[in-house]
């Protein structure tokens, strides 16, 4: 069960202070604990793939983050880069605003571009449901379908509030099976990671993977 639990766990930190140590001490935790990723800034991607080569847990880079207002063609550079350093999944942030302005061809096309510079691999999009009404939450799910992602993502934990049971649930229903859905933000114990993959989640984004290890 307890391996169960860590195939689900995206070792997450992504705070501006984190020191190259921090983030080697995460690739090892990671590594140990055969976490399914880790979700680090694309700075730290060097140090990441050097320390987890041959261990089978998988890279994931943040795009456009933490506020998704970035251009299109910049969120498409960090991309293609980052998967031309080793990563293997990509986190981008919506752009919130175009969403909110009833932009949705603007929100689809910035979204496709980054799958297209992803080259196949898996691309999650964060919605930042704390920002966002019940309507737009469900539009955001649709159009992040409709763009050929992968994940809808609730928080980039730098927005308001964190993972709900009633947003994941919500998402969850948005993009029916096909879709994966990741929890995060707020998610720090075992019970936590339980209730949002039986409410639909695919994945547990948290910097707590340990302590959710530890009280399995």
């Amino acid at each position: 069960m307890s391996e169960d639990m860590a195939g689900y766990i995206d070792h997450t930190l992504l705070k501006p202070e984190a020191t190259g140590e921090d983030i080697i001490k995460l690739c090892r935790e990671a590594r140990e604990n055969r976490f399914y990723s880790v979700c680090i800034n694309s700075s730290y991607l060097e140090t990441a793939v050097s320390e987890l080569k041959g261990s089978g847990v998988k890279i994931c880079v943040v795009v456009g983050f933490p506020l998704g207002a970035a251009t299109t063609a910049v969120k498409s550079f960090e991309t293609a880069e980052a998967i031309a350093g080793g990563a293997e999944e990509i986190d981008m942030v919506l752009h919130i605003g175009a969403l909110k302005s009833g932009n949705e061809q603007y929100v689809i096309d910035d979204i496709s571009a980054v799958v297209r510079a992803a080259a196949g691999k898996t691309v999650k999009v964060i919605i930042e449901t704390g920002l966002l009404t019940e309507e737009e939450k469900g539009l955001a799910c649709r159009l992040v379908k409709q763009a050929g992602a992968h994940f809808v993502k609730n928080s980039s934990g730098f927005g308001p509030g964190g993972a709900t049971i009633a947003d994941i649930l919500l998402m969850r229903e948005a993009v029916g099976p096909e879709l994966g859905v990741k929890a995060s933000a707020g998610v720090r114990t075992v019970k936590d990671a339980r209730a949002m993959i039986k409410a639909g989640a695919t994945r547990i984004g948290t910097s707590a993977g340990i302590r959710i290890m530890e009280e399995m």
